[in-house]
């Protein structure tokens, strides 16, 4: 587990302008003080992201939320009293002091207060919120543990080891800057519960030109290094792969089975794409789950995942 001493070092590093990578619910993030225009475009430098995908500030209570946003409506202060401290982001009317470098120059900022003891008790020590997209380069798979961080980035950054992701994907993404709330990335939080709390219905975001409003709208996205292929009904492109299977019988035999569950399939899906993206393939070809809603979450993950490599063989 992490020391006090590091956290203490961790909080110490943020707020003189540098990098952590530090573990929460879903994934590592790297982290800097969110106010501090110039360590926040460290991460846009280390990570080699575009400016036209904004960050995720992460906070340690709505209270702290409140005072990055010139609003806070209703909806927010429903969905936070449900789902934080979560995997949830909400995208709200930015403060002023809120710099355009975090924001991709747009009116809007995204906020979520995470679960993970570690990342709230580090945003409590330093007293600042935190800018922390995940750990790894921009368009490659994210990283669910300390190693895949070193793998990304060696020993440049500060890694705090927080052990495994419990929920191994990005947070659900929903914007209530406008009159209506949308969804603009889906998560484990699903469409569903969200309207449920809200009681109302939530539109979905299209495709977005320029600036996107949230992380993860980008068309290649959670890439390994190894194309990666969607498939159904077992019919796999020409040549060495591994298959990465959505349990539809019992007696199959294939070489990384994976859960029927939404929930415990993306749990570990970053993990098995990392593993078969070290075995020297020439491609990943994937099952395709059920196109339900459901698994809305994995389905996003693995179609841009997919982008680059023709994204179906089969069916």
């Amino acid at each position: 587990m992490v020391s006090e001493q590091e956290l203490d070092r961790a909080a110490a590093l943020l707020r003189e302008g540098n990098l952590v990578a530090i573990p929460t619910e879903t994934v590592y993030g790297l982290a800097a003080n969110a106010l501090d225009p110039t360590a926040v475009a460290r991460i846009y430098e280390t990570k080699g992201r575009p400016s036209t995908s904004p960050l995720i500030v992460h906070v340690a209570g709505a209270e702290m939320a409140r005072t990055l946003t010139r609003h806070w409506p209703a909806e927010a202060e429903t969905l936070a009293a449900q789902f934080w401290p979560g995997p949830l982001t909400m995208v709200l009317p930015k403060a002023p002091h809120v710099p355009d470098i975090v924001t991709a120059g747009l009116d809007t900022v995204g906020i979520r207060m995470p679960s993970h003891p570690i990342a709230l008790d580090l945003i409590r020590r330093a007293g600042i919120p935190i800018a922390a997209p995940s750990a790894n380069r921009f368009t490659a798979l994210s990283p669910t543990n300390a190693q895949h961080v070193r793998e990304s980035f060696g020993d440049n950054i500060p890694v705090l080891d927080g052990g495994p992701c419990e929920v191994g994907i990005e947070s659900t993404v929903i914007s209530l800057a406008g009159p209506e709330p949308i969804l603009l990335r889906p998560g484990i939080l699903t469409l569903e519960q969200l309207e449920n709390a809200l009681q109302k219905k939530i539109a979905i975001a299209g495709k977005v030109e320029g600036a996107h409003p949230s992380p993860g709208m980008h068309h290649k996205h959670y890439a390994p290094r190894t194309p990666v292929y969607l498939v159904r009904d077992g019919q796999l492109p020409n040549g060495k792969g591994a298959y990465l299977w959505f349990r539809r019988s019992a007696d199959a035999d294939l070489p990384i089975p994976m859960p029927a569950d939404p929930i415990r399939y993306a749990r570990i899906l970053y993990e098995a794409l990392h593993r078969a993206d070290h075995a020297n393939l020439e491609f990943i070809a994937v099952e395709e789950p059920p196109q339900t809603p459901e698994w809305s979450a994995v389905n996003d993950r693995l179609t841009r995942a997919a982008s680059d490599a023709g994204l179906q063989a089969g069916g």
